[in-house]
């Protein structure tokens, strides 16, 4: 067996190779443990998003229950779930599928695009300034959000402005990314 001198230290061929090796290993170990880090926050942000998106629906869903004056009991019952599954909704602890967002538009009296719109389900893009106005309006509620544009698109069907080049006031849905 050969020995190589090791700065004044006398080691055999095989130890040296296996410090060779395990120098040229650390980099990648240090890269493969970053990426692991990385990988993690990534993962951190995407779950944050998902709960702000929950707790936006959700703290939505509440105000619009609150503002029909429905209680929390009465609306689970009209839509079809739990009592304690609709809190955990408005809580932002639970993210709820289209189906039980349909459940939920059905029971406040709104409109399901409103809430698909609220949990990022659809991206909502006005086609007029008057629809832009009305849907920007906080004071209004959903419902009365789309009564006024159902009354708008009926008054230009009968004027017959649909027809006629002029861009149509109805509201378009496209499916988001995220879906």
């Amino acid at each position: 067996m050969e020995v190589i001198e090791d700065g004044g230290e006398q080691l055999p061929e095989s130890d040296k190779v296996s410090e060779a090796a395990a120098k040229a290993a650390r980099p990648v170990e240090k890269t493969v443990e970053q990426m692991g880090q990385v990988v993690e926050q990534a993962g951190q942000v995407v779950g944050d998003i998902g709960r702000d998106i929950g707790r936006d629906i959700g703290a939505f869903i509440r105000a619009q229950r609150e503002h029909a004056q429905v209680s929390l009991r009465e609306l689970a019952r009209a839509a079809g779930v739990s009592n304690p599954y609709l809190s955990q909704i408005e809580r932002g602890l639970r993210k709820p599928s289209a189906e039980i967002l349909q459940q939920i538009a059905k029971g406040l009296r709104i409109s399901a695009e409103a809430l698909y719109v609220k949990a990022g389900i659809l991206e909502e893009k006005p086609a007029s300034a008057v629809a832009d106005a009305v849907l920007a309006d906080s004071t209004l509620t959903e419902r009365q959000k789309q009564v006024l544009l159902d009354i708008y698109r009926s008054f230009r069907r009968e004027n017959g402005a649909d027809g006629s080049g002029v861009a149509s006031t109805s509201t378009r849905h496209e499916p988001t990314t995220e879906e």
